[in-house]
């Protein structure tokens, strides 16, 4: 009979090779304790490798992941009734009462939640539900019988174990030139220095963020170009809430791998701020930046506490297009404060930048989500 193991779930990561259960399957490595993985972004959910599992831990770090995690729940339940289900994530925590109450075959949705720096946690939990000791008695672990606060104490990283993931041709290119290339990914820092009043990080964060050790993101970046990519993405919420650790990984990789091209995530506050890097970023590599823009309505803004104008946003692409940069913006194009004014002056916007090609149609019919805390 095979050994009995836990099981890790990835649900959904825009497309990406999910960097949220390679970090925790790395974890339990470290442990002792060997693990296996499904991504159903890429896979089809597998009842004989759910019934076989010790332990369930789901990763929704993000409202997609959470809804498609919900519906893993169920069939794991289904498949092994008695197992432990954790779910791990930003969205864990944010929807713990959710999770921990509704009722699936009599049992919660989740037996338990952990939110923050997990990893030390999961592992934690692993061990003492193979133990059969109880989930609460573990630090940052909520139960519906004792609930905990996000952990936030730094962690000593291990590089992500990619390993049993799917390969990356599975997963999201980058095309460039009608040219599409294997993307890979990989997360430098994780929270944020900013407290936007729409943002999932904010309620388990609350302002804060951690740098990735330098020496553990060049190793997953090398270990994803051996597998074939020629593209990276950095997934961080704010690549540029720490510039200099920035700033030394876009070198390294550069000055590693000269042909590898790189894409980020910044505020356009941190764009106007640190508007000297930009040359350099580009002769390094980066072609785009994402940045959520969110709305051109100042009373929109306003109430999203986004740090940033209609006026900011034509200086950042500004900005941008003098260092060969293209900005990807993202939107919240429906909110409670939105009037159709607003909406048309956003479409004339894009147009008069010539911004289409730049930004999915899905951004124009997102509505602001606002999730429990």
């Amino acid at each position: 009979m095979s050994e009995r193991l836990p099981l890790l779930i990835a649900c959904y990561e825009l497309g990406h090779q999910p960097v949220s259960v390679a970090w925790p399957l790395a974890a339990l490595r470290a442990a002792g304790q060997p693990a296996a993985v499904l991504d159903l972004a890429v896979q089809p959910f597998d009842p004989a490798l759910a019934a076989a599992a010790s332990f369930v831990g789901i990763s929704v770090p993000m409202h997609t992941a959470l809804r498609l995690g919900v519906q893993a729940a169920a069939l794991v339940r289904v498949a092994n009734p008695d197992v432990h289900i954790c779910f791990f994530g930003l969205y864990a925590w944010l929807n713990e009462g959710y999770l921990l109450a509704r009722k699936l075959n009599f049992r919660g949705v989740a037996d338990s939640v952990i939110a923050g720096e997990s990893e030390a946690a999961l592992v934690a939990l692993v061990q003492a539900v193979a133990a059969g000791r109880p989930a609460q008695s573990v630090a940052g672990v909520s139960t519906a019988a004792a609930k905990a606060q996000p952990i936030l104490t730094r962690l000593p990283l291990p590089v992500p174990d990619r390993a049993r993931l799917p390969a990356l041709d599975n997963y999201a290119r980058y095309v460039a030139n009608g040219v599409a290339h294997l993307a890979g990914y990989v997360e430098a820092s994780r929270g944020c220095l900013h407290t936007c009043t729409h943002c999932p990080i904010v309620p388990v964060y609350g302002g804060r963020f951690f740098v990735a050790p330098y020496e553990v993101v060049m190793a997953d970046i090398r270990q994803q170009v051996a597998a074939g990519a020629e593209h990276i993405t950095f997934g961080d919420p704010d690549f540029l809430n720490g510039p200099t650790h920035a700033l030394r990984l876009a070198r390294a990789l550069h000055a590693e791998f000269p042909r590898i091209s790189f894409d980020f995530t910044a505020k356009v506050e941190h764009i106007l701020q640190h508007r000297a890097m930009f040359s350099e970023l580009a002769a390094l590599g980066c072609t785009f930046i994402t940045s959520a823009i969110e709305s051109v309505s100042e009373v929109v803004l306003a109430r999203l506490n986004k740090g940033h104008t209609a006026a900011d946003i034509d200086a950042a692409l500004g900005l941008l297009d003098a260092a060969g940069i293209a900005l990807q913006p993202t939107l919240v194009a429906f909110t409670p404060w939105t009037t159709l004014d607003d909406y048309l002056a956003q479409l004339e916007f894009i147009r008069a930048r010539g911004l289409e090609a730049h930004i999915a149609p899905v951004q124009l019919g997102i509505r602001l989500l606002l999730p429990p805390r």
